[in-house]
């Protein structure tokens, strides 16, 4: 069903460093992109769970933060963390079936529906929660798609789903996947830059 409705979607539309980097290039046969694209597709739709530790940069109106972001994700529950660059815990988030908790450096604690409203309220800037995990991954969330572009592996170069523009530099292999390790979002408040440095994806 996924896949059916992310391959209808693409046919509308005419259209990061590892181990393994695999650069954008500019022209593009497109046929072969979209067939490739839609093994890449095929190959990580599989991964329901991961765990990554990423360097971040956030620019919002004027203000900044950077640090390090530490994240495990399943279908039903993500705990995030964040760092300041000296290794302080900045803020740590649970989302499950009964909504999202958000504590900061004092040990409050609030509440809500979702990530975006929560870390506005706490961090000053929105997380993208509820499409990260797919974009993460190099891949749609179920959701319309607004653009999209390819390379010549059939991997997403850009993206633009609910309002935000993704922007993927380099991919690199893990575990047998081809994911993102350098990616840049763009909303009109925000450019939140995540740089992964670890992947685990477990075996199936």
């Amino acid at each position: 069903m996924y896949l059916a409705r992310i391959s209808l979607v693409f046919a509308c539309v005419v259209l990061m460093q590892g181990c393994a980097s695999i650069p954008a290039t500019k022209s593009v046969d497109q046929r072969q992109a979209q067939a490739l694209y839609q093994q890449h597709l095929q190959n990580n739709a599989s991964i329901e769970s991961f765990s990554l530790q990423a360097r971040i940069g956030v620019q919002t109106e004027g203000k900044g933060f950077s640090g390090s972001l530490h994240w495990q994700h399943d279908t039903n529950h993500d705990e995030i963390a964040l760092f300041s660059p000296l290794g302080g815990q900045v803020a740590s988030m649970q989302k499950n079936a009964d909504g999202i908790t958000l504590t900061d450096a004092n040990g409050h604690i609030q509440t809500a529906t979702d990530a975006e409203t929560l870390t506005q309220n706490l961090l000053g800037w929105r997380l993208p929660l509820q499409g990260l995990a797919d974009w993460a991954l190099g891949r749609p969330h179920s959701i319309p798609i607004q653009a999209i572009s390819l390379d010549d592996r059939g991997l997403i170069t850009s993206l633009q789903q609910d309002d935000w523009l993704i922007s993927y530099d380099h991919y690199s292999e893990q575990n047998g996947h081809l994911l993102p390790s350098k990616m840049v979002l763009h909303s009109k408040k925000l450019t939140l830059k995540i740089l992964i440095d670890d992947w685990y994806i477990p075996s199936h």
